[in-house]
Order: C-alpha cells, then sequence, then structure tokens
C-alpha cells in the first residue's frame, strides 16, 4: 500500500504553483541543487553551515531529518497531501518516478526550488471529510512528516481497492457505537453532547436545547491558552443512519449564531455535499460539521473525561465495544 506524506506549501502560499507546476517543492538550500546528495548524513554539514544559529543538535536533526524524508523517503506511487491557502481544503496527489527530483526555477512564481513530481487529482477534498484522528495528524506543525490510516485516506478520496476474494464481512464498530447513540432519547443525546463539549475543553458548556431555542442545543467557550477564544454555538440531530442533513438545515443555524460567534452541527446521521459548502461559505460564521463516524472518533478520544451515567447508559466499555 503506498506511503502518505504531508508537504506544507507556507501555509497554502504556493499550493495552486505545486497544482499547475505538477510538483511538491521545499525551500531550505535554496540556491544549492541536492541532485548530487544520496543519503541524509551528506545534509548536516550542509544544513550546519547555512543555518549557523541553529546550534541545537535537535534543532539541526529534525530539518535535515524533513529534507531527507522528502528527497530520500518518499517515493514514486506515494500519496502527496498539501494544505489549500484555505485551510479547509486539500490538494491530493500521486508522486511521480521520473524525475526522481528536480531543482526548479523561481520564475513561476514559487521560491520552494526542490521539487519531486507530482500528478495531482483534480479537485479539492474537504478536510471536515475525514476522521478526527486523520485530521489530527495532519496539523503537525513540520513542513514534511508522514501520514498514518492509509485505507480511510484511500476510501475517503474514493480510491480504496477492492479485495481479490470479494467483499469481506467485517464487524462495524463505528456503527455499532452509533446504533446504542440512537436508542437515546433526544434530550440524553443533545446531553451527552454538552459534556462531550466540556470533554473537549470547553467552559461554561450548556445544555440549551428546548422549544424556541432556534435549533441551538449546546453552547460553550474554548480558552486556547489565553491566546484565543471561540464562543460556539451547537446544533444536535439524532437522526438514523443513512439519513443526510440538507445544506438548508445547516443554512438555519446561521440565524442563531451571534456576531463572533461560531457554529457546529453534530450528527449521528451524514450530511449531503452542499451542506458542508454552506458551512464554510464566506462571510458567513463558521460552522463545523461533525458526522456520526466522527462523532464517534471524539467519543473514542474522550471517553474516560464522560459522565458515568451515560458510559452505562451506553453499556459500552473503552474502545467503545459492547460490554
Amino acid at each position: 500500500m503506498p506511503e502518505i506524506y504531508c508537504v506544507r506549501a507556507e501555509y497554502g502560499t504556493y499550493a495552486k504553483h505545486f497544482v499547475k507546476g505538477g510538483y511538491a517543492a521545499i525551500g531550505w538550500f535554496e540556491n544549492t541543487d541536492l541532485s548530487a546528495v544520496k543519503q541524509r548524513e551528506e545534509l548536516y554539514p550542509m544544513y550546519r553551515k547555512a543555518h549557523p544559529h541553529d546550534t541545537s543538535n535537535l534543532v539541526v536533526g529534525q530539518q535535515v531529518g524533513q529534507i531527507a524524508r522528502f528527497l530520500f523517503e518518499i517515493q514514486a506511487g506515494d500519496y502527496v497531501i498539501t494544505p489549500d491557502a484555505d485551510t479547509e481544503l486539500l490538494h491530493v496527489g500521486v508522486v511521480q518516478a521520473k524525475p526522481p527530483y528536480f531543482f526548479g526555477e523561481v520564475s513561476d512564481g514559487c521560491r520552494f526550488r526542490h521539487r519531486r513530481p507530482v500528478k495531482w487529482l483534480p479537485g479539492t477534498y474537504k478536510r471536515s471529510a475525514f476522521s478526527v484522528p486523520f485530521q489530527n495528524t495532519i496539523r503537525s506543525s513540520l513542513t514534511v512528516f508522514a501520514v498514518s490510516q492509509q485505507e480511510h485516506f484511500l476510501e475517503v478520496i474514493g480510491l480504496k481497492q477492492p479485495s481479490a476474494h470479494g467483499p469481506e464481512k467485517v464487524y462495524d464498530s463505528d456503527r455499532a457505537v452509533l446504533d446504542q447513540l440512537l436508542e437515546l432519547n433526544d434530550q440524553e443525546f443533545e446531553i451527552l453532547i454538552t459534556h462531550l463539549l466540556s470533554a473537549l475543553g470547553f467552559e461554561g458548556a450548556e445544555h440549551t436545547g428546548k422549544s424556541g431555542d432556534g435549533g441551538v442545543d449546546a453552547t460553550g467557550e474554548l480558552n486556547v491558552a489565553n491566546l484565543a477564544k471561540v464562543r460556539l454555538f451547537v446544533q444536535v440531530k439524532r437522526y438514523k443512519l443513512g439519513t443526510k442533513i440538507s445544506a438548508r438545515d445547516v443554512k438555519a443555524l446561521r440565524q442563531s449564531i451571534p456576531a463572533g460567534g461560531q457554529g457546529a452541527f453534530i450528527t449521528t446521521a451524514d450530511f449531503q455535499g452542499k451542506a458542508s459548502d454552506i458551512a464554510l461559505e464566506p462571510g458567513f460564521p463558521r460552522i463545523g460539521l461533525v458526522n456520526g463516524r466522527q462523532l464517534v472518533d471524539l467519543l473514542v478520544e474522550h471517553w474516560s473525561d464522560l459522565p458515568a451515567e451515560f458510559k452505562n447508559k451506553l453499556g459500552l466499555k473503552p474502545g467503545l465495544v459492547r460490554e
């Protein structure tokens, strides 16, 4: 199975250059062709000479590791992800065999000259289409890094290879958890999501669901180390599996989000394709969408922080499997 790597384009600044030019690229040694470099060890003295102020062996090792990963570890046939300038969107491409590396010209507007040929897939993919663990992985601050969960990645981009022995019947743990969530009544489910907000770090998370609430079932404020505050207004829908929340439903939530706030729509089901476009429409409050399987991811991650009453009610144990 091919490996997956993320190669950042300076906060998406050069993402369009990557796609138009058919490559992925990195900086470092911007005036030095690295074609003659054959192994990682050769990069250490080069890096120290170019960056004499980086005296930490840890820092030097991390930077050299990223350059070496780009030059030597990424292979033809591997997938590359590059976040767009619009951070909600991801470009995906396949690394090509020839040339394995080339020293590009800056005449195309991209100052990153160390390049690998990439055939980019048409269009972009929404970050929200991937699982929560996958989204967490690609938040790394590194420029070049490997990403796990290959099967999930290929499934989301529509390229999962069928088994040679035909479809296999496997235990769907996400489905089992969602079935248990559907056993809760509406109020219980809304309160569970309020507890989940608290587990995620939202202070003052409050269940507000009632008649005339304008669609808001829970609220909370996230204070990120006193660096930023986010006031969140959440709508919750406990819908049967296979149902899809419409763009109209997502748009209606906007009316209940005050200036400076953000929204979230959390469901056991899924969303129509146009719903995610509405949720991120420029000029309006951002609305995060969490579908059923992403909700399970969040519950798995924060299960230990939820009240015992709900754990017992759902009849699940750590790992979210049936007791």
